[in-house]
């Protein structure tokens, strides 16, 4: 990975597309959505609520992250779903998901119901 696409996942710019295959379907599915560096962990989660594009990755969970800012590049990830109740608190008590907590009125909601993935990226 070159030192522009590192410092991209930095987190400065947070918005990015993700493509998933289709659980059923088994077509490519992109959404835009938001990534987070948390401590040198790329981390994408949201507000409560199900979320097709993490059903896509609980069954295939290959997908391509695209940065989109100042550097664009397609990476190939692998999706490692968070699923531990004190990792996935952690993480909600993040500076970087501040945001969330003022949506939603707290961190154990969030811990509860976000969807949440740690980005591993593949060569």
């Amino acid at each position: 990975m070159d030192e522009q696409i590192r410092n991209a996942l930095k987190g400065k710019e947070v918005v990015i597309d993700i493509t998933t295959t289709g659980r059923r379907s088994g077509q490519s599915r992109r959404v835009e959505i938001w990534f987070h560096n948390i401590d040198g962990r790329i981390i994408i989660t949201g507000t409560p609520g199900p979320r097709s594009w993490l059903a896509n990755l609980a069954v295939n969970p290959k997908f391509t992250f695209h940065l989109k800012g100042t550097v664009r590049a397609d990476l190939p990830a692998r999706a490692r779903l968070i699923t531990d109740p004190d990792e996935r608190r952690a993480i909600m008590s993040a500076p970087e998901t501040g945001w969330y907590r003022d949506q939603v009125g707290g961190i154990e909601p969030l811990a509860k119901g976000s969807p949440m993935l740690e980005v591993e990226f593949t060569d």
